[in-house]
């Protein structure tokens, strides 16, 4: 039986190749992270059963039984929500990714946390493009100073930068608005930080996102539809 889960799953994916196709990106080079969040264990499951691997979530109290629950199957954790420094352990324990790093400290404490024995912690920085007093991320001015920081940290990976943009159905603003992070994204490469990925693009937005160079994108409504609330 398939599932209305694993066809939505299978039409993002068609979709994001349709993308690459269009906009001459080479052939999978667009990463899709399944956003999971107020999603239970039983929806992860079905699209793991079709290869998916990558989970965005993001909040640390729903996320980590989730995690511990699947610790025996190969799944990459993304944490993509406002980091709070009272979380940073926990985080820096269960996670593969921290997606929304927006200050020095919360960085250091993350590398502080981050066991010798793993991997470094892979981070993105989340900027706030548009300045919206009501989302988390730094302004333009501020990545530089943040990167370099984020760079000197042993237990840490600068991976590259992250964003939401402004909401808007309109392609066009949708690309201005993912081609002012995509040109950070290119100055910071130019300056030597050697940072491969550039998160962008959700369930209304990723075709522009991958028109502009996006090599990740954050999906959750556009597969597993509204969100619902987990138990």
């Amino acid at each position: 039986m398939i599932y209305m889960t694993e066809k939505k799953l299978a039409l993002v994916r068609s979709k994001i190749k349709e993308a690459e196709l269009r906009y001459n990106r080479p052939s999978g080079s667009i990463s899709l992270v399944t956003v999971s969040k107020s999603q239970p264990i039983q929806e992860i499951i079905k699209v793991v059963g079709k290869g998916q691997i990558a989970f965005g979530e993001n909040y640390v109290q729903e996320a980590i039984p989730k995690i511990q629950a699947l610790r025996h199957l190969p799944l990459e954790w993304h944490f993509i929500g406002k980091v709070q420094s009272n979380k940073t352990k926990l985080l820096a324990e269960y996670f593969s990714w921290i997606q929304s790093v927006t200050r020095v400290d919360i960085a250091e404490l993350l590398n502080k946390y981050r066991n010798k024995s793993l991997p470094p912690l892979n981070i993105c920085i989340e900027v706030n493009l548009n300045e919206e007093s009501n989302k988390n991320g730094v302004n333009k001015n501020e990545i530089l100073n943040l990167a370099k920081k984020i760079k000197d940290l042993p237990n840490l990976k600068l991976r590259g930068l992250m964003s939401i943009p402004e909401y808007n159905n309109d392609f066009d603003i949708q690309r201005a608005n993912f081609n002012v992070l995509a040109q950070e994204f290119k100055r910071l490469n130019d300056a030597g930080f050697s940072m491969d990925t550039l998160s962008i693009g959700m369930s209304n937005d990723f075709a522009a996102a991958i028109a502009v160079g996006s090599t990740m994108v954050r999906i959750g409504t556009a597969i597993f539809g509204h969100r619902i609330k987990v138990p």
